[in-house]
């Protein structure tokens, strides 16, 4: 435990003093017995119980000095309390790979229902986007909290082809920095372009000046959530985009939906493995400070949301817990008192 002013730890020295004066005070009341009979024989009848119990007051007195003796000094603790983001963008995989069977129904039926899931326990504060990719990339929804919205949004995902997760990050950047100078045009695809790079993503004011780079993860007002199953295989390179986000300190937490070993799938005629491309998606994490899960089952899917929705909504913060001391010592002085006038009619 850290204080702000360590200085006032000094005033503890004043319990063992008061402590000495209790106990002074008690030999002295134990001397008076002795020079009168009649007091020795009425504390003989208390027995040991009602003798002990005389102690008990001053003993949370002395409790609750404490706890406001360390109040003084403002302490500081590690608390889990309500996080501060206020938008998180799921980018969501929705390359042809995502019809394979291995998680079922299948990884995007599977991946759909989690997302739901996930939004639903929410809280209502919290805004969340929703961002589609594959071989380009859109926003399916921009941030909102009506989660009817974004559940309509999860349902018209179509599957197409191609794999771009760094168009997706971006694109999610894009949704909680609008005016961050990223070209949607180019990640989306509708200007024709075939999006390599950072430079090609950017407008030329962007390339011009672009910020200063911040620490990574230090954005604690959005965060985006990325799934997917397969290997990049056109559109902006993901460590370049994951770079970007990490200068803007937005943590990308990953999720991987299948098997490292994969799954053959069909499509229009077409047999292909699509393999699980986890190194990738632990490195855009280890980059941006985030977290990578894998997910082989609906199940895991379910229980991995579930998971960052705790990581997401509560976050462990060096508190100030001057107050929290301050009320319990003054509950244990209150306690104190209400004790001794109970039993004794007077207090202390």
């Amino acid at each position: 435990m850290a204080f702000l002013w360590p200085g006032m730890l000094w005033l503890l020295l004043l319990l063992p003093l008061l402590v000495l004066v209790y106990w002074l005070a008690q030999r002295r009341r134990r001397t008076t017995a002795l020079d009168y009979p009649a007091l020795s024989l009425v504390r003989e009848a208390m027995g040991v119980g009602q003798r002990m119990r005389r102690h008990i007051p001053p003993l949370l007195c002395f409790i609750g000095l404490a706890a406001l003796l360390l109040a003084a000094a403002r302490p500081l603790a590690k608390l889990s309390l309500p996080s501060d983001k206020q938008t998180i963008v799921l980018a969501m995989d929705v390359s042809g790979s995502m019809r394979a069977t291995d998680v079922e129904p299948n990884r995007l039926v599977a991946a759909q229902n989690a997302a739901k899931a996930f939004i639903a326990a929410l809280p209502r504060n919290v805004r969340v986007s929703v961002v589609a990719f594959a071989g380009t990339a859109q926003i399916a929804q921009l941030p909102t909290q009506n989660h009817e919205d974004l559940n309509a949004a999860i349902d018209s995902f179509q599957l197409q082809r191609g794999t771009a997760t760094g168009n997706g990050i971006l694109m999610a950047l894009a949704a909680i920095f609008p005016g961050s100078g990223i070209d949607l045009a180019a990640l989306s695809g509708r200007d024709g372009m075939h999006t390599r790079s950072i430079d090609e993503a950017m407008n030329n004011d962007a390339r011009r000046a672009p910020p200063a780079p911040v620490e990574p993860g230090s954005f604690n007002s959005a965060a985006i959530v990325m799934l997917s199953d397969g290997q990049r295989n056109t559109g902006v390179d993901p460590m370049l985009a994951a770079q970007w986000a990490a200068d803007r300190g937005v943590r990308v937490y990953t999720v991987g939906v299948g098997t490292p070993e994969g799954t053959v799938i069909e499509f229009e005629g077409w047999s292909m493995r699509v393999r699980l491309d986890e190194e990738t998606l632990k490195t855009v994490a280890k980059v941006t400070k985030a977290e990578y899960f894998h997910a082989a089952t609906a199940q895991d899917l379910l229980k991995v949301y579930e998971t960052l929705h705790s990581r997401l909504t509560l976050e462990k913060r060096e508190t100030e817990i001057a107050s929290l001391l301050s009320l319990a010592g003054a509950l244990f002085i209150i306690l104190a008192a209400t004790l001794s006038l109970w039993w004794y009619g007077r207090v202390m």
